[in-house]
């Protein structure tokens, strides 16, 4: 099968691609800092705008109150919704580094890599988002194919005012595609574990730590106690990760015995059949020190993302993602189950087929050590847009939207 010009030439444009990546990701736009968000989607918006002068583009908004800055906003880019195929494109705009941060500007490490606050995560994938759009909008069959891309400020912090934003965009496409980086192996992702933020609060009775016998109640020994079997739950059950963070308690002198301590607990999850299993055990857990004369433990919290599991309409796109990769010359890549989540978690969800990890490679998210191959957002983005291509051609087909999400 012929790949088009449009898409033959991506690679060209690396230069470009690089520079524009480098622009965008000196702008701050860390989850809590406003108006670096503000400053981002602007940005954002000018550059789709330029890019594709036919697309509706709103902005629209994303509060969530006790999560998000005020004010924060998505964005929404749609070309031809009345086109016989739709599909979905996502990334998103916030980062993880404070306004704060003293990561706040890139570098280039080798003419083929660049180190800088969201290279990887995700600004990277949105770059190799635009230019294979960009790509697919010269080829013959684009008219046939509808696309939607959502931008949004808060997927590092659990996505609370973008949720919605992703529900309404499932009713009315039939595939998602997420741009998260690939792996540092150039593998993209099969499926990803469901995430939960439990906080637990242990009450015990205070008393002077020297008498005796003593009749007070040690809340840290007993949540203590808690924590590490809730840390032995993954012996039990295989497919689960759990951590233990941000334990205090007591008072800052030592000779009264703690009355209060309080812990948070990372849980993930591989199946949806596993979060009742795990939510069985740690209530178990928790019993045995309620059970206890003058103890109270509670737990706060729960799971904020759904595992995203494989489907089979994600197995034949899979297949068809990997012939597009081997017609470009793009070395063969593998998918992979990851720990971490993203918004496909979301439309997995809902049942929109998705296929996640399709940005850039990178590696060392989430810290200073983030960087992003350059050199691999032209070939990535040639394997979106061929994919694009032969979909809008019907040489691939793309599942019906179910009767239950139109």
């Amino acid at each position: 099968m012929s790949v088009p010009s449009s898409i033959l030439a991506l690679p060209q444009r690396t230069p470009e691609l690089g520079a524009l990546l480098e622009r965008w990701a000196n702008i701050n736009s860390g989850s809590d800092h406003a108006a670096g968000l503000a400053r981002m989607r602007e940005t954002l918006r000018t550059e789709f705008a330029r890019c594709f002068p036919a697309a509706t583009i709103e902005e629209v908004a994303a509060d969530a109150p006790g999560f998000n800055p005020p004010g924060v906003r998505s964005l929404s880019i749609r070309m031809r919704p009345a086109a016989p195929k739709h599909v979905l494109l996502c990334g998103h705009y916030d980062t993880v580094y404070e306004a704060t941060s003293p990561f706040q500007t890139c570098r280039w490490v080798d003419a083929k890599t660049m180190s800088g606050p969201g290279t990887g995560d995700m600004k990277g994938g949105i770059v190799t988002l635009l230019a294979a759009l960009q790509a697919f909008e010269q080829t013959a069959n684009a008219a046939q194919l509808g696309w939607e891309v959502l931008l949004t400020p808060d997927e590092e912090i659990g996505s609370h005012g973008s949720l919605e934003l992703f529900r309404a965009a499932a009713r009315r496409n039939q595939f998602a595609f997420v741009f998260e980086p690939a792996r540092p192996s150039g593998d993209i992702v099969h499926s990803r574990k469901g995430t939960g933020v439990f906080t637990a609060i242990c009450h015990g009775r205070a008393s002077h730590a020297a008498k005796v016998p003593n009749d007070g109640r040690n809340a840290v020994l007993a949540l203590a106690e808690f924590l590490l079997g809730v840390a032995k739950l993954p012996d039990e059950l295989p497919g689960v990760l759990v951590s233990v963070a941000n334990i205090n308690g007591g008072s800052p002198v030592t000779n009264v015995v703690p009355h209060y301590a309080r812990a948070d607990i990372d849980v993930r999850v591989t199946r949806m059949s596993d979060r009742d299993a795990l939510l069985t055990r740690i209530h178990a857990l928790a019993a045995a020190i309620n059970a206890r004369e003058g103890f109270r433990l509670e737990l706060q919290g729960g799971f904020n993302r759904p595992p995203k599991e494989c489907t089979p309409a994600e197995e034949a796109a899979y297949a068809a993602w990997q012939k597009a990769a081997a017609d470009v010359g793009v070395p063969p890549f593998k998918w992979v189950h990851t720990g971490g989540a993203s918004d496909g978690n979301f439309l997995g969800e809902v049942g929109l087929p998705t296929l996640d990890g399709l940005g850039p490679i990178a590696d060392g998210l989430h810290s200073e050590r983030e960087v992003c191959r350059v050199d691999t957002i032209a070939p990535r983005a040639q394997i979106a847009a061929l994919f694009l291509h032969r979909v809008a051609s019907g040489e691939v087909a793309l599942p019906p939207v179910p009767a239950a999400r139109s």
